[in-house]
């Protein structure tokens, strides 16, 4: 058996929450990775959800790098603050008319604050009446989210549920 690492500890504290919530019928979980890159020696977890009855999916993005899992199994790097994983949000709509992207903007910033660092992309086919746009708002943190963050993990998935039925009403 072997010890699990910040990033295994908070994969499991995240997914427990989400499966939490999808067993009560708050979410419907529709899309889980659990990926480990060989050749960058790096690990990922991405679980996308959506309300029952929603048209937005969120996904809910772990990353941790060889220098994150290094931080954590070779103490004699003393570098501890690198032991964690990166978090990335992201949502996805599809709409039949152009997306008003203040609107998505100001919905980002209203529920997770001017400190987050926010990307919105939407596309479409300019020769294809009949295809939606696609939209896509991606909330990313900026830093390292360490174990000493574990509750805000939990807490983080009252804001994503919140932003999808935000998403949702418009």
């Amino acid at each position: 058996m072997f010890d699990p690492t910040a990033f295994d500890n908070m994969k499991v504290v995240i997914e427990g929450a989400l499966y939490d919530l999808d067993i009560k019928g708050d979410i419907i979980i529709t899309d889980r990775n659990d990926l480990i890159n060989l050749a960058k020696m790096s690990r990922s977890f991405d679980v996308s959800f959506q309300l029952p009855d929603g048209n937005c999916i969120a996904k809910v993005e772990l990353k941790s790098t060889l220098l994150n899992l290094a931080a954590e199994l070779l103490p004699s790097m003393q570098s501890e603050h690198q032991a964690g994983c990166y978090v990335r949000l992201e949502f996805f709509l599809e709409q039949e008319k152009e997306p008003n992207f203040n609107e998505l903007k100001n919905i980002l910033l209203d529920i997770w604050g001017d400190s987050r660092n926010f990307s919105l992309t939407s596309h479409f086919h300019p020769l294809d009446r009949e295809q939606n746009f696609s939209t896509s708002l991606a909330v990313e943190f900026g830093r390292l989210v360490t174990e000493d963050q574990m509750d805000d993990l939990v807490n983080m998935t009252d804001f994503v549920v919140n932003t999808l039925e935000r998403l949702n009403i418009r």
